[in-house]
């Protein structure tokens, strides 16, 4: 089991290296990977459920939900098994399928691992937000109003629009220069700072969204001291990490959860799918 620090040292190693290039390059390998293993229904379902989330935030919609990203643990034995059957055993076209096969598997798994990756390159996507997901949090947040805060492209607040909540996107957008948090708004974005937002936003929502605030700022402190502040009841739904990837050791140590049946409730279309294990949490 990694910890949290190896963790995070690996996903940054591995965006380092393995930084995926173009839509063209990503997509067009998993279109070939899907071609070469379609004789494999679990690993093609793994390709399809990519190519079709892909597809989905292009075309400007949110993506549905996402299995878990690994390859399956006998999946050589399964090679071996297919191939056997199709082939007298001392067919050479048999061992050379399989050498083609097996050498694909470790560029396939890589792949599937940094499809995350894919999406913050490509869309600025940085937590995955599903239709099913944004279904569940606006039947949650109900007729109230919320605040979202640091949120990027506005992924999150835009479903929520289209779900008929009241929504303030508001982001600093200080990240434009970096990443491409900020560069592909599916919604209005107000360019305005977390606690500022708050402050101008407390009497006019219930909740405040705050999504994949970064692990090495303690803004994220400053915002829960901000609506613990505030004189109006507001309820901060986190997305992130707790105590791994994303917001800072402080405000782990300071929030506090509630509501923890209603946190999985909304969770049940919040399921990991990588490395990293972000959840929804409802604090106060």
């Amino acid at each position: 089991m990694l910890s949290n620090k190896q963790k995070k040292q690996l996903l940054k190693k591995k965006r380092k290296q393995n930084k995926t290039s173009t839509e063209s390059d990503y997509i067009q390998k998993m279109l070939q990977d899907r071609d070469l293993f379609s004789d494999y229904p679990q690993v093609k379902f793994l390709i399809n459920n990519v190519i079709e989330s892909d597809h989905l935030i292009k075309s400007g919609l949110l993506p549905q939900d996402l299995p878990e990203l690994l390859l399956p643990d006998d999946i050589q034995d399964q090679i071996f098994k297919k191939i056997n059957s199709q082939f007298e055993r001392d067919d050479p076209k048999g061992d050379q399928l399989w050498n083609r096969l097996t050498d694909a598997l470790p560029k396939l798994d890589k792949r599937l691992r940094c499809f995350r990756d894919y999406l913050e390159d490509q869309y600025g996507m940085w937590a995955y937000i599903s239709a099913p997901f944004i279904k569940s949090l606006a039947d949650y947040i109900g007729s109230n109003s919320v605040l979202e805060v640091m949120a990027g492209n506005g992924y999150i607040s835009k479903g929520l629009q289209d779900a008929g909540v009241t929504v303030y996107p508001t982001d600093s957008l200080e990240w434009v220069t970096e990443n491409q948090t900020g560069k592909h708004q599916v919604t209005k974005v107000e360019k305005l700072d977390a606690v500022s937002a708050i402050k101008k936003y407390q009497n006019q929502v219930r909740y405040v969204i705050m999504s994949w605030s970064p692990d090495k700022s303690t803004i994220d402190s400053d915002v829960l001291e901000a609506v613990r502040a505030s004189d109006q009841k507001i309820e901060l739904i986190v997305i992130g990490e707790k105590n791994g990837a994303t917001d800072s050791m402080k405000f782990w140590d300071q929030a506090h959860f509630i509501k923890p049946e209603s946190a999985k409730k909304l969770n049940e279309h919040h399921q990991p799918f990588d490395l990293i294990k972000d959840q929804v949490y409802l604090i106060d």
